[in-house]
């Protein structure tokens, strides 16, 4: 019986030997095929795929855009400013003006020409008065009404209240100017705040300049032109075309349709050229209810490109409040100044804000400024402070309403460039349409510095100016603003 046993035990050993070589045969044939099917796909990749540069200047990896999602187009970037009359810098850090920048862009149009825009004053009736700088302000109209009758000309604005003036688009419409308003009011209960040009789908603008006269020349304001950039209008397009729907609609789709979604966004950037120097860019957009499949929140675009900073961040904005600024009842909104804490403390990363002082300005905002001043130990390498910015102004200018302040809204690290469109409370990311281009550029390739460097430069001009004034514990903001 043993014999046996031991019998039919070798012979299920050599059966089970069997099944194994057999086994380990197919396995080996099988190992050999996908080894050599991943073989050729590396091969074919590398030979159709270009080449990604592993250079220490390249862009951060988390603004790396995927192969394919390119442009060619030779983009060229400008960043303008609006300086009030009467501002004067020491310094010679200086941008063409926004006036100019929009007089070039009419020339440049051929065919169309779209504006979204919060409200409409580019002559000063609103005033009651007689102010001659609103010259320049009147002279954008005048030519905005001579393009209306040539070419097509669309305007996406807030729906305007009954006490706000309307005579700028009726005119532009009476010109053939097509125009729609937006109800923000019923459809989010915030406003459009965007301010961004389109003309001829190929060049941008995009800033802090309303469609006011003031703008132009009683507000200092900063924003960004693009020249000859398709690829990047396209995009921009995608946002003012959503306005041009809800102007129509009156309600916001759930989903967007698939034609206003976007490949670009915080993950995969655009990457181009922008004055000759290799770029990633994308546009941001709020509230996020706007925001079609890819489209990255203009709040998590803010929360990535600090969150991107290793050395510095500089901020400029004219309100600043971790509130729902406009929400009854109260309500406390903290995203963005609890970043701004982390970063100072996990990362050292030295903060920098520049917020604006004047007739308007809340007075709770100061003691949420404060808070964020007192982050700074010197010991401990924890480095916020905080400025507020004051324009000068004459009796005369005091008396024109809704002038005389640092408008600017935008964010500088020491890796991207942030020119945005809202200020920066809970209300503008959470219900209100604004929109922003974030920008990551490598070291310049040309003479022309990077778009980084000049917005640094032009935050540092004004940190160190003498309309800016530290915040501490004790200023006296009575006498500041």
């Amino acid at each position: 019986m043993d014999t046996t046993y031991k019998q039919l035990v070798d012979m299920e050993w050599r059966k089970q030997d069997n099944r194994k070589t057999q086994l380990y045969s197919k396995s080996v044939i099988i190992l050999v095929t996908v080894a050599t099917v991943l073989l050729v796909s590396m091969a074919l990749y590398n030979l159709l795929t270009p080449r990604v540069s592993s250079s220490p200047n390249a862009p951060s990896s988390n603004l790396r855009l995927p192969q394919g999602k390119s442009c060619s187009d030779p983009c060229n970037i400008v960043l303008v400013e609006s300086i009030p009359e009467g501002l004067e810098f020491n310094s010679t850090t200086t941008h063409p003006s926004i006036f100019q920048a929009w007089l070039n862009l009419m020339a440049e149009a051929r065919s169309s020409l779209d504006i979204a825009s919060f409200y409409w004053t580019l002559t000063n009736k609103d005033t009651g008065t007689h102010e001659p700088t609103a010259l320049q302000g009147e002279t954008i109209l005048k030519k905005l009404t001579q393009l209306s009758g040539k070419l097509s000309v669309r305007i996406a604005v807030n729906t305007p209240q009954e006490t706000q003036p309307q005579d700028n688009l009726q005119l532009l419409s009476d010109s053939g100017a097509d125009i729609r308003t937006v109800n923000m009011r019923e459809l989010t209960s915030g406003v459009l705040h965007t301010k961004f040009w389109i003309v001829d789908k190929k060049h941008i603008y995009i800033g802090s300049a309303n469609m006011d006269w003031r703008s132009l020349t009683q507000v200092k304001e900063l924003g960004a032109v693009v020249y000859n950039c398709s690829c990047l209008a396209a995009d921009l397009g995608k946002i003012f075309e959503a306005y041009w729907f809800l102007g129509e609609s009156q309600s916001i789709p759930s989903p967007w349709p698939a034609s206003f979604s976007t490949l670009y966004n915080e993950n995969t950037p655009l990457q181009l050229q922008l004055n000759n120097t290799p770029s990633s860019v994308y546009l941001s957009s709020s509230p996020p209810s706007f925001c079609a499949s890819g489209r990255t929140p203009d709040i998590q675009s803010i929360l990535s490109v600090m969150d991107d900073a290793r050395s510095y961040i500089y901020i400029a904005v004219m309100n600043y409040l971790p509130t729902m600024e406009f929400s009854h009842p109260k309500k406390y909104w903290a995203d963005i100044d609890t970043q701004l804490r982390r970063v100072a403390y996990e990362r050292r990363v030295k903060v920098r804000m520049l917020i604006s002082c004047w007739a308007s300005t809340q007075p709770v905002m100061f003691s949420f400024l404060k808070s964020l001043a007192s982050v700074y130990d010197p010991k401990s390498k924890l480095d916020i402070q905080v400025r507020l910015f004051v324009v000068p102004a004459t009796p005369k200018q005091k008396e024109i309403p809704f002038a005389r302040v640092n408008h600017n809204k935008y964010m500088v690290t020491d890796k991207i460039a942030y020119i945005g469109t809202s200020n920066w409370s809970g209300d503008y990311f959470v219900r209100t349409a604004g929109s922003a281009m974030v920008v990551n550029q490598t070291e310049s390739l040309s003479l022309e510095p990077t778009v980084q460097s000049q917005l640094k430069a032009v935050f540092e001009r004004d940190w160190s100016s003498e309309y800016s004034t530290p915040l501490t514990q004790h200023s006296n903001l009575k006498h500041l603003c």
